[in-house]
């Protein structure tokens, strides 16, 4: 497993849930994350995500008000905020393949079932934190790119069809949370 130092990422946790935020706060710290906000609705996380800038947002699916859903399509509003490229991990029980494509589909970065394993939810960091997403601009989405491998002779069904797409490098969270050796 990499070892990384999580001690500069800003993390924000959002879930109507107190107890489940309460575990995701146990988890991030055993990681070494100290800069950790809560906030147990959509409406509080985009303030919270607007206040605090932070690097994740760790987001429940289901909540009242506006949902995970919602609130990662506001997120991802170019120039409705002070970061569209934050990474976001969605929360969920349900993950039928419906429900994740609409993830996807929201901007949503990666996908973390529940019950939550302290493994599971370190994987996630470590691959944004190593391993960013690039992030595509079209008329119609904004969001990371799904594919993880990019295969320039792949002309099969899932091909990206449609106009060109803008694509926006993104530089690894590295610079603020360093590999520890």
């Amino acid at each position: 497993m990499v070892r990384i130092d999580f001690s500069h990422l800003r993390i924000l946790v959002v879930d109507d849930n107190a107890h489940m935020r309460r575990i995701v706060r146990t988890l991030l710290n055993g990681f070494g994350v100290r800069d950790i906000y809560e906030a147990d609705n959509g409406a509080t996380g985009l303030e919270a995500f607007n206040q605090f800038v932070p690097d994740i947002i760790i987001t429940d699916w289901a909540m009242p008000g506006f949902d995970g859903i919602e609130l990662t399509q506001m997120i991802r509003q170019p120039g409705a905020n002070a970061n569209p490229y934050a990474a976001v991990i969605m929360m969920t029980g349900h993950t039928e393949k419906h429900r994740v494509t609409a993830a996807r589909d929201a901007g949503v970065t990666e996908i973390l079932v529940k019950p939550v394993s302290a493994k599971a939810l370190y994987q996630r960091i470590v691959n944004i934190v190593v391993n960013p997403r690039d992030f595509i601009k079209t008329p119609t989405f904004f969001g990371p790119d799904r594919r993880r491998f990019i295969n320039p002779n792949y002309t099969g069904p899932e091909r990206r069809k449609g106009g060109k797409a803008n694509t926006v490098r993104q530089s690894p969270l590295i610079v603020t949370a360093r590999l520890s050796a």
